[in-house]
């Protein structure tokens, strides 16, 4: 994580606790972190997950790649230490959406398993529900895909430092959620992801 640089600052704790919002809300929040390669369907089932959520009476938001990378995160590229610094942003972004009770969906290719491992280890300190979901596609099934004709670019050297080409993806060993996007349906995938989230209790 990144060093504290600014001095003489404070945590102010607020009246209104983690607790309290749940109660307003009728649920609690939680991270859902959707990892995989670019055009695996993190977006289309963040999507989809979303508007059920919705439906459901469940107060979520998602935070996609393209969509940070155009706001809080417009000064970072692809270098290794610009993703880490985005997923770090990303992570501490979510925390507070969750303190809020929201539950979070969080889409982004988040290749270096340290970083993922980052983000969970803050949830976790802090006693927040931190769920990743390996959005598992081989790279033949995404490239096949290609929504943005970013592979196109990438093998024709367009782009660099490109996830599944000239760069790593490493998948997580144990997530809480393991769909198969090339293999099984999206009605499927969305079940899988419900089922976690009723047995933590986050929804009924």
């Amino acid at each position: 994580m990144a060093e504290q640089k600014a001095t003489n600052v404070h945590w102010h704790e607020g009246d209104i606790t983690r607790e309290h919002r749940a109660k307003l809300l009728g649920h609690k929040g939680a991270t859902l972190w959707f990892t995989g390669l670019s055009g695996s369907g993190k977006s289309t089932v963040a999507v989809e997950l979303e508007g059920i959520l919705n439906e459901m009476g469940v107060l979520s938001y998602r935070l996609d790649g393209d969509n940070v990378r155009m706001g809080i995160n417009k000064n970072l590229g692809f270098s290794a230490a610009d993703r880490t610094e985005n997923i770090r942003r990303v992570g501490e972004c979510a925390k507070l959406f969750v303190d809020a009770g929201i539950v979070t969906l969080s889409s982004f290719i988040s290749p270096y398993r340290e970083d993922r491992d980052a983000v969970r280890a803050l949830h976790e300190t802090a006693g927040m529900d931190f769920i990743e979901v390996f959005v598992d596609c081989s790279l033949e099934a995404a490239e096949s895909r290609d929504p943005k004709g970013l592979y196109k670019k990438a093998r024709a050297g367009e782009i660099k430092n490109f996830t599944g080409i000239d760069d790593p993806y490493e998948a997580p060993t144990s997530p809480e959620v393991h769909i198969r996007t090339d293999q099984m349906s999206l009605e499927e995938e969305i079940e899988l992801i419900l089922s976690a989230l009723r047995v933590r209790g986050i929804i009924q």
